[in-house]
């Protein structure tokens, strides 16, 4: 039978215990917490592209159309301490005034890049993922978009290339038909 002050001794020691255990707790989760919002080398290479740039677009509809061509401006901004590259786009397609936003964001946990662009040419937003590649310094992302004319979801494929501090290149494939095609090139140049 336990008596009183084994009672207390023993909860005392439980109450110890589970103090270390959970301070311990509280130091992994905060550094896995510093981990998952400190800015690393992703964020340093996207850090590169800041700056005013200048860009030529061609369009293609279909794989056998002659390229649509178009010019415009980008300023981009790293945002929110360093966290994500935003990218503000002014410029013309068939004809007409284009604006839009990239917001790209690099997730330190899942290794993961993503890209999030609106824009006034429609009412919606696409949004790719993927993996940045060291070796061709390319991010290659896959994502969807709605297709106005069918109001259906169709699957894109989304390369951005940094060249050199001066040029990059984004470029983006679409299936149809069961084949891909490039639908849109945007080579871009720094001010």
């Amino acid at each position: 039978m336990f008596t009183k002050s084994s009672v207390y001794t023993i909860l005392t020691a439980f109450i110890l215990l589970s103090s270390s255990l959970l301070a311990q707790n509280q130091d992994e989760m905060m550094k896995k917490w510093m981990d998952y919002m400190t800015p690393g080398p992703i964020h340093e290479l996207l850090a590169k592209s800041v700056g005013e740039w200048d860009y030529q677009s061609k369009w293609w509809n279909d794989p056998s159309s002659e390229p649509m061509v178009s010019s415009g401006k980008a300023i981009d901004e790293m945002i929110l301490g360093g966290r994500y590259l935003k990218s503000t786009t002014t410029g013309s397609v068939m004809g007409m005034p284009m604006e839009g936003i990239s917001i790209v964001a690099y997730d330190n946990v899942t290794k993961e890049v993503m890209n999030f662009w609106i824009d006034n040419m429609g009412t919606g937003m696409t949004i790719a993922r993927g993996k940045y590649d060291e070796k061709s310094k390319t991010f290659n992302l896959k994502g969807t978009m709605v297709d106005p004319m069918t109001g259906k979801d169709v699957e894109y494929r989304e390369t951005m290339k940094f060249i050199d501090d001066k040029h990059h290149l984004l470029e983006m494939f679409i299936t149809q038909d069961g084949n891909e095609f490039k639908m849109m090139e945007m080579n871009y140049s720094r001010k």
